[in-house]
């Protein structure tokens, strides 16, 4: 699913196989997330050392997930992620046992990120305004559809997801009232029945 107005990359197999890593997964996370930072500010915060951050930082540049902003001096370089989002498609890796198992570990490490970011959520929610509390909160829906009406579905949710995520055309992203959060939206949808025709 691809959001059109943001910038994103299509990740081939190298690419895929470079971020289907620990560190590197957790790095490119922190820099879309938390803005450009030096390898020094990144392993305090991820609890690594420097050495193996600027390695995995370089390793990520060579596939072009990240990139140096040009700022800073000497060793300390600030780093940013050099798209908003990437994708893939199981398409793109079909004939390729590494990528397969790339994608593989990237959707099942995803998949403990966002488990872990719940939990987080359902931990501290009580701590939150009742506005929130209540507008927060988790759905899941059956739908009968064949592969092309998935993607459609898909379409039209990534075109409401970017209207949200633009807001009215603020650069930031928001509406501008003063109670925004970040907040993150998932979609997983896969057939429920084991019969795969």
């Amino acid at each position: 699913m691809t959001l059109p107005s943001a910038s994103t990359l299509r990740l081939d197999s190298r690419a895929l196989q470079v971020l289907a890593h620990p560190l590197r997964s957790r790095l490119l996370t922190a820099l879309r997330m938390d803005g450009p930072a030096t390898a020094t500010v990144l392993a305090a915060s991820l609890g690594t050392n420097t050495g193996a951050t600027s390695y995995h930082l370089r390793k990520l540049a060579s596939v072009g997930l990240v990139e140096e902003t040009g700022e800073g001096r000497g060793k300390e370089r600030p780093w940013q992620a050099a798209s908003e989002m990437h994708e893939f498609t199981e398409r793109d890796v079909a004939d390729d046992p590494d990528g397969q198992a790339a994608t593989d570990w990237l959707r099942r490490h995803y998949l403990r990120a966002f488990i872990d970011r719940y939990e987080t959520w359902l931990d501290t929610q009580a701590t939150w305004p009742l506005d929130w509390q209540d507008a927060a909160g988790a759905s899941d829906y059956a739908i009968l559809v064949s592969p092309a009406r998935l993607a459609a579905f898909s379409d039209e949710f990534a075109a409401l997801i970017e209207r949200y995520r633009r807001g009215s055309g603020e650069p930031d992203g928001g509406s501008g009232a003063p109670d925004e959060q970040t907040v993150q939206v998932h979609l997983h949808a896969f057939p429920l029945s084991a019969d795969h025709r």
